[in-house]
């Protein structure tokens, strides 16, 4: 009775944060509509550098019926989750591998912790010669710019868990692989969930900038057409909704799943 009690509140107490959230989004994005609006009628800039929130929504409108815009979200949709799918299954298998092999774990977490630090943007060069104008070279450049910070929360989560757990379950016969899926991962899934979000930016900012210098179509695609033909309506159109993207799958997928864990794990307030 005393576990339902404590899981309707967390639930509640969810809910309401969700909705404080949205009404908190919501306000920013009128207020920056407002501003956005006065300083056209002010005319600080020609309208052709700063068109009026009302020229960008005519240009979604025409993106969308030309069917540009669905073809843009499609394209650039699949390689994300490709991408960030291949990063995550090859950044949790090489985090349990430095694990396993402290010495190997050492070095690795100092090599990957360097190349976490290099610019996704400086991969893009190296794809073209290697991999070419393909989708494959766009996914490699957000696997190399995303897999290290997940490699490193999965082998740092690991790291911390207290010695008791693993001990424990082994005196009760956990095999390296029970042990791994029962124990270590759950227990790491905090620090995971940290990096994994971290890993999505990391992600999500690489395939963006490889699409605008690899792609002739999707979102980055689409703001490097605008650029060429200077359409700022067109850019500004691609803008909001590479952002609009980016706090959706924030908000629906990682802020709950973080809540999830904490949640589980008593750890919410």
């Amino acid at each position: 009775m005393q576990e339902t009690k404590t899981s309707s509140k967390s639930n509640a107490q969810t809910k309401r944060f969700d909705y404080t959230s949205v009404l908190d989004i919501a306000i920013g994005i009128v207020i920056f509509l407002v501003a956005w609006q006065v300083v056209f009628e002010l005319k600080v800039y020609p309208y052709f550098l700063l068109p009026s929130p009302d020229m960008v929504l005519n240009e979604f409108v025409l993106l969308a019926k030309n069917g540009s815009l669905l073809l843009a979200l499609y394209t650039t949709g699949y390689r994300l989750v490709a991408g960030f799918g291949i990063a995550i299954v090859l950044g949790v298998m090489v985090g349990f591998v430095m694990v396993t092999f402290r010495r190997f774990g050492r070095a690795m977490s100092s090599f990957a912790l360097g190349l976490q630090s290099f610019p996704s943007i400086a991969w893009v060069p190296f794809a073209i010669l290697i991999i070419g104008l393909t989708d494959w070279g766009i996914i490699f450049v957000m696997v190399i710019s995303s897999v290290f910070s997940i490699m490193l929360s999965t082998y740092s989560g690991i790291r911390n868990i207290p010695p008791i757990y693993t001990k424990a379950a082994k005196n009760m016969g956990a095999k390296r692989l029970s042990l791994f899926r029962n124990v270590m991962l759950p227990a790491a899934m905090p620090s995971f969930v940290v990096g994994l979000k971290q890993a999505w930016s990391f992600s999500w900012h690489a395939l963006i900038g490889a699409e605008i210098l690899m792609a002739t179509i999707g979102l980055g695609a689409i703001l490097e057409l605008g650029a060429e033909f200077a359409r700022m309506d067109e850019i500004i159109a691609a803008m909001i909704t590479i952002f609009v993207l980016g706090l959706l799958v924030d908000k629906l997928v990682f802020v709950r799943l973080e809540q999830s864990v904490r949640s589980k794990r008593g750890l919410s307030l």
